[in-house]
């Protein structure tokens, strides 16, 4: 293997979710880097792979650098994987990345499962724009004031959560960012796989009465619904742009009040033949 920091996505949860490249990366490089070892050695005996393992996690991490350094300065191979899932997304890993590549060494992505993308693929909710949270502070006050900071961004929000903490987490979601639709999707890829859908407010609800779920969960909230602008608002907005042009004036009304462009463009369109 060429020398350089490979960063390995592993299952989430079923074992066949492994990519044949990341196979092929785990069974080559001089050595691999995993959060808890225990966890890493049922991926590869179950693959019959067996590099030389040691652990990387935000206990050990600042010492576990300087080892990897040493390795690629060496012209070893290294790669780093979590415990599931891909490395970097809410754990230790980017410190690592950034370390290597600040020292001039090649960083190679192998990608594959995620289950921030799991849980956004099966909510059913927008997927052209969303932002990945991670996970929200433990306590009530901190947690609500780092939804409050999270009001405001236009794209559905995905975050991870513990199941002792969803309940109070959804009831904080629906009180700061008010009625919007969510999903709660849990054991990704796993045997006891669920996905529910409601509004925050049912959501937190059903979970307060039925008690903490088991297993991962990634938690997906809907965008800020786009508020209603009557006829009078839009054609105010727009004969004061419209000397701009009837295509720029419906733009800059679709932008500063969320109309659609075809209803924007209509509108300008009328205003226009009546001045």
């Amino acid at each position: 293997m060429e020398t350089g920091l490979y960063v390995v996505a592993t299952p989430i949860g079923n074992l066949r979710d492994v990519t044949l490249r990341a196979l092929d990366v785990l069974g080559a490089v001089s050595r691999v880097y995993a959060e808890d070892t225990r966890v890493a050695r049922k991926l590869l005996d179950a693959y019959g792979l067996k590099p030389r393992l040691f652990q990387y996690h935000e206990h050990n991490a600042e010492t576990a650098r300087l080892e990897i350094l040493a390795a690629l300065a060496a012209g070893e191979s290294v790669a780093l994987i979590s415990d599931a899932g891909t490395p970097l997304v809410s754990d230790p890993g980017y410190k690592l990345v950034r370390a290597v590549i600040e020292n001039g060494f090649k960083v190679v992505p192998i990608p594959g499962a995620s289950a921030l993308l799991a849980g956004m693929i099966v909510s059913g909710l927008p997927s052209d724009r969303f932002l990945f949270a991670g996970f929200l502070p433990p306590k009530q006050g901190a947690r609500r004031a780092a939804l409050e900071g999270l009001a405001e961004v236009d794209a559905s929000l995905i975050f991870f959560e513990s199941g002792p903490r969803l309940a109070e987490s959804l009831a904080d979601m629906a009180a700061i960012l008010g009625a919007r639709a969510g999903a709660i999707a849990r054991e990704l890829t796993k045997l006891f796989e669920e996905t529910r859908r409601g509004s925050l407010a049912e959501l937190a609800a059903h979970y307060q009465a039925q008690g903490a779920p088991k297993g991962e969960i990634v938690v997906v909230v809907g965008p800020p619904p786009v508020a209603e602008v009557d006829d009078e608002t839009l054609d105010a907005f727009l004969r004061g742009v419209l000397q701009s042009g009837v295509k720029e004036a419906s733009q800059r009304a679709h932008e500063a009040l969320g109309v659609p462009r075809k209803r924007a463009y209509a509108r300008a369109l009328q205003l226009k033949d009546q001045a």
